[in-house]
Formats: structure tokens, C-alpha cells, sequence
């Protein structure tokens, strides 16, 4: 198959659709608003149904409906409108219903603005809504990791039965680069826990009611047993040159990108850096940071935001190594120079000065 040049929330859709998705329900949001359109214009060409709800509470209720019913669905939106998505996400977690939600994150709090940042990583990986569950989450950052990202969100939705979160920025959402896409999937088979309004799945019951405080408990408990199979099997990460790395870039989405620029031009100088690139932040690659906390002697988080992933990367590490934090939020982005910047800083800081530059401090 040819490669197919568009947007990442585009990417998003057609995969979608490739993947056997035959439902999406959404509300318009920037820098979302294009999956919303492409579901619009693609979802009713494969068979499938397009509705935009009249919030993004109606829609995450939709989805709770459609999953119910066996369908493969998807929505779609950015930080204000999954925040009102939360209570449903919790109910379809407790209720074991899979969907997936693509969240294209922009400026916060609140209304905040239409730039891209990454404020919705709590929100979306700590789960934001009641009750003791996680949600799988997915970091792409390319446009071809949010075509391929957003098929395997649905494998792993029906194997976890788990609402399964697409989580980038708005600058991936927003670019444009050439795609493959995978082949039309194998339709998915009607799952047996399903209502689909037959005598014989008339006795399904979906809730995520339980009354019973046993009940519950029991019911929590496999959740989270489920949760813990995920955090063996599912996790997921690129490493750059992180065989000798002295220092360890950590980002993700469009951050990422940036720090595989910053790694090559710090190594072009003598600097031995390398990045660790978390693409499954739930469930998040603890053991690869383990393992390179070993020889590294320090680890540079950079984010687009006040600092949420370096709460994970700290737990982690825990205590073996310094953790220190670069920023830029509002919708700015940190440019490689800068970013460049303060890795040389750190590296003077944590690494052993040379012969030569000992020379060069007592000439000076």
C-alpha cells in the first residue's frame, strides 16, 4: 500500500476504520476538531455511524451504548471536553466496556488556549474520574504512530476490555507527514459478553453496580489483577542511544521528536546522551529506567507542562539518580537550542571534567 500524505487526527480515523471501528460519537474541540470531520466524512462510507453529540457527556454515553453492544468506538476530543468525559470513562472502565479515546491536549487550565501542551497527562493517567481503575494509554509522535497506535488502542481495548487512551498534542494532531496504513483488519466477532438484543445475550447485564461490599471488592480485585497482567505484557518504549548514555533525555510526544534532535547535536559534541521515549505512559516502562539508571548518572525530563510525567520518572528511578526538569506551557514548545542548553549545563554539572577542559579553567 502506498503511503498516503495527512494530518495525524486524519491518520487517527482511517485507522480507526481499518481496524473494524464502526462508531464514533463526538463534539467538536481545536486541536481535535479534524477527527471529528474525517469520522464525519469516512465513518458512513465503511458502513459505520457518525453522530455529533450535543456535549462530550452525551457522547463518552454514547460510547458506553455502543460498546455494550459489541461495537468497536471511538471518540475523540481535547483537555476541557475529556474532563467532562471523566465520569463516563470510569464507568466504562468499572463496567469492563472497551473504546477508545484519542485526547489531542491543548493549553490549560480551563479554557486555557488552542496551543498544545501536555497538562492532561494526570487527568488521563492517574484516571480522572471515581473509583479504582486505570486506563491503557498510548503517547504517538509521528504522524505514522497515531495511524499504527490508534489499531493497536483497539486490540488492546477488546483484549483488556478497557477503554484504551490515545494521548499526543496538538502539534501531532496538527502536522502532516506520509502514512502507511496497515491492511483492512478481520471484522471483529461479536463478543459473547455483549447485549446485542438477542433471546441469547438477554441475560448480559453491563453495569458497573455492585452493592455488595464483597461484591465490589471482588470486583475491584480483578481489575486490578487485570491491570497488573497489562503492566508485564503491554509496556512500551523507543530508546536512542541509550547503550552508554551519561544522561538521559526523557519525553514524549511532539517532545520526544525534539529530544532525538538534541541527542544527535549533543553527541556531535562529545556529550554521551541519549533518550528514553515512553510510549506506553500506562502501562509506563518502569523497568527500562531501572535498567538505565544503572550507568546513567542523571536523567533531564522535558515536558509541556509544570511537571506530571516526572512524578512517574521519579518513581521509578527512586532516589538512584537525580531527576532534573525543563519546561515551556501556555502552548509553547521548548526549541532544540534550548533544550541543548540545559543539557550541556547538566552535563557540567553531573559528568567528569576532562583533562583538556581542566586546562582550559586554568588558562582562564
Amino acid at each position: 500500500m502506498r503511503k498516503q500524505l495527512m494530518k495525524g487526527n486524519e491518520a487517527v480515523v482511517k485507522s480507526a476504520i481499518l481496524a473494524g471501528c464502526r462508531a464514533f460519537y463526538g463534539y467538536p474541540i481545536t486541536p481535535a476538531s479534524e477527527i471529528t470531520e474525517a469520522a464525519a466524512l469516512y465513518m458512513p462510507q465503511a458502513g459505520g455511524v457518525f453522530l455529533q453529540a450535543e456535549s462530550e457527556v452525551a457522547a463518552i454515553n454514547m460510547l458506553y451504548g455502543a460498546a455494550s453492544a459489541g461495537v468497536r468506538c471511538m471518540t475523540a476530543s481535547s483537555g476541557p471536553g475529556i474532563s467532562l468525559m471523566q465520569e463516563g470513562i470510569s464507568y466504562m472502565a468499572g463496567a469492563e466496556l472497551p473504546c477508545v479515546i484519542a485526547d489531542i491536549s491543548r493549553g490549560g487550565p480551563g479554557l486555557g488556549n488552542l496551543g498544545a501542551e501536555q497538562g492532561d497527562y494526570h487527568q488521563v493517567v492517574k484516571g480522572g474520574g471515581n473509583g479504582n481503575y486505570r486506563t491503557i494509554v498510548l503517547a504517538p509522535h509521528s504522524v505514522q504512530e497515531m495511524a499504527d497506535l490508534t489499531a493497536l488502542a483497539f486490540e488492546l481495548a477488546d483484549r483488556y476490555r478497557t477503554p484504551v487512551v490515545l494521548l499526543t498534542d496538538g502539534f501531532i494532531g496538527q502536522m502532516m507527514e506520509p502514512v502507511k496504513l496497515a491492511q483492512v483488519a478481520t471484522a471483529p466477532q461479536q463478543p459473547a459478553w455483549a447485549v446485542a438484543g438477542t433471546a441469547e445475550t438477554r441475560a448480559n447485564m453491563i453495569t458497573s453496580l455492585h452493592i455488595g461490599f464483597d461484591d465490589l471488592e471482588s470486583h475491584v480485585l480483578a481489575l486490578e489483577a487485570k491491570y497488573r497482567h497489562a503492566e508485564r505484557h503491554e509496556v512500551r518504549a523507543e530508546e536512542f542511544h541509550t547503550e552508554d548514555a551519561d544522561i538521559v533525555l526523557v519525553g514524549y510526544g511532539i517532545v520526544g521528536r525534539i529530544l532525538k534532535a538534541v541527542v544527535a547535536e549533543a553527541r556531535a559534541q562529545g556529550l554521551r546522551v541519549g533518550l528514553l521515549r515512553p510510549i506506553t505512559l500506562y502501562p509506563f516502562p518502569t523497568l527500562h529506567f531501572q535498567r538505565l539508571a544503572e550507568q546513567a548518572a542523571a536523567f533531564i525530563v522535558v515536558e509541556m507542562s509544570t511537571g506530571q510525567l516526572i512524578e512517574d520518572v521519579r518513581l521509578a528511578i527512586n532516589g538512584a539518580r537525580p531527576v532534573e526538569f525543563f519546561s515551556r506551557v501556555g502552548g509553547n514548545v521548548p526549541s532544540h537550542d534550548e533544550v541543548l542548553k540545559f543539557v550541556q549545563e547538566q552535563a557540567r554539572h553531573y559528568l567528569p571534567v576532562s583533562a583538556s577542559e581542566k586546562e582550559q579553567v586554568i588558562h582562564v
